[in-house]
């Protein structure tokens, strides 16, 4: 051997053996490593670095604190997070796509409906309290004497005396014999009814409200159905229409006609301009002795209705008929199913939706808060209070 190898030879010896020795002192912390990276892998983020020595970091803990990313949990925590989630909804401050509210419905019609009775009635008296549809909802000779200043619901520093001839328009008492009623469809107007088969489900209901004069006849019967005990009728109709009843006042008797023996209703003291076009159809529908009733929505009635959705973050210029009518039927029926509310311009399945079963002629832009409307009748369908049909109906 050459002079100094034995010596080369020992360093070399010593230099394994401290490797080793420095491997095996190290090796406990290798797996904990690889565990990071696998959580790295499931979490989709990169743990932090560390000394040795140092205690693990964990990944940071993602959490579904909004609706809109349940849909990855299981289906009962779902469900039951459906009522916080709407709320953290409403309590955005960004506005929400069309998208985001079809991803909501999606959740919720994953979701079994049943009527929660409790909650039911704790809303019908909350409404009671404010507005008392029982007895306020029309203008009656019962709440409203001969000789009273009625104020008008939105021009409320304009009144009209209720003198003889007004006061013979009106019902006694209230009309609504039936009250309450079992079971009620409210019936919307969405392009979502077309195709939807849901016109046997509604005409089986015990009260049928629509709005708006809808056409009820022709191939749309099979969806929407025929049976109307109330329909509203906004005045601009008449004007739009049917030109003030003048030279079409025949079509408006006979669109009219298909209703049978339904109430015509009318929000005849909201603006004093629509107070002649209001008493017009009254009178029109009188002299031609037609079957249909026309009643007036109680002006005090609509403001303290709006006054209440207000508290619940509905603050737009005036509420739509669709969610007047529906805070009336709470009150007069004890299970109210909504049909044909459908705000958007597709489905769920992003097939292109019409904005009515009837035609695509779109609101006026800031007269009606559409989204935030909804958003409060999804509140109702998930508290049990009230049934919404989003899609097609089962034929028995």
């Amino acid at each position: 051997m050459r002079p100094g190898g034995a010596l080369l030879a020992l360093l070399a010896s010593l230099l394994l053996l401290l490797r080793l020795l420095w491997c095996s002192t190290d090796a406990p912390a290798r797996p904990r490593f690889l565990v990071e990276e696998s959580r790295e892998a499931i979490h989709g983020t990169r743990a932090a670095p560390r000394t040795p020595g140092s205690p693990p970091t964990r990944p940071p803990r993602t959490t579904n604190s909004t609706y809109l990313n349940e849909k990855f949990l299981p289906l009962t925590e779902r469900c039951q997070n459906l009522q916080a989630g709407l709320e953290t909804l409403s309590n955005k401050t960004r506005k929400y796509s069309e998208d985001d509210y079809l991803q909501i419905i999606t959740n919720i019609q994953s979701c079994p409906w049943k009527q929660q009775a409790e909650e039911h009635e704790k809303f019908r008296v909350k409404l009671a309290s404010c507005c008392d549809a029982v007895q306020n909802f029309i203008v009656s000779q019962n709440n409203t004497p001969v000789g009273t200043n009625l104020s008008y619901e939105v021009e409320s520093k304009s009144e009209i005396q209720i003198r003889e001839n007004i006061f013979d328009m009106l019902p006694v008492t209230q009309p609504f014999v039936g009250y309450p009623y079992n079971q009620c469809a409210v019936v919307g107007n969405g392009g979502i009814l077309n195709q939807s088969l849901c016109g046997a489900e509604i005409d089986k209901s015990d009260f049928v409200f629509r709005c708006n004069l809808p056409p009820t006849t022709g191939n749309v019967t099979n969806d929407v159905g025929t049976k109307t005990n109330l329909v509203t009728l906004n005045p601009s109709i008449i004007r739009l229409r049917y030109g003030n009843l003048k030279e079409k006042k025949a079509v408006f008797l006979e669109d009219v006609a298909t209703y049978g023996d339904a109430f015509v209703l009318l929000p005849a003291f909201s603006f004093r301009a629509n107070t002649a076009a209001s008493f017009k159809v009254y009178y029109t529908l009188k002299e031609s002795k037609a079957r249909q009733r026309v009643l007036f929505f109680h002006p005090k009635y609509l403001k303290n209705l709006a006054l209440f959705w207000r508290t619940k973050g509905v603050t737009e210029y005036r509420l739509s008929s669709g969610l007047m009518i529906t805070s009336v039927a709470v009150e007069l029926c004890e299970n109210v199913k909504l049909y044909g509310f459908w705000p958007f311009s597709k489905t769920g399945e992003n097939t292109p939706v019409s904005h009515h079963y009837y035609d695509n002629k779109l609101p006026k832009r800031g007269f009606h808060e559409m989204p935030k409307e909804y958003r409060q009748i999804l509140q109702l369908h998930v508290k049990g209070i009230l049934r919404l049909q989003f899609s097609r109906c089962e034929i028995a």
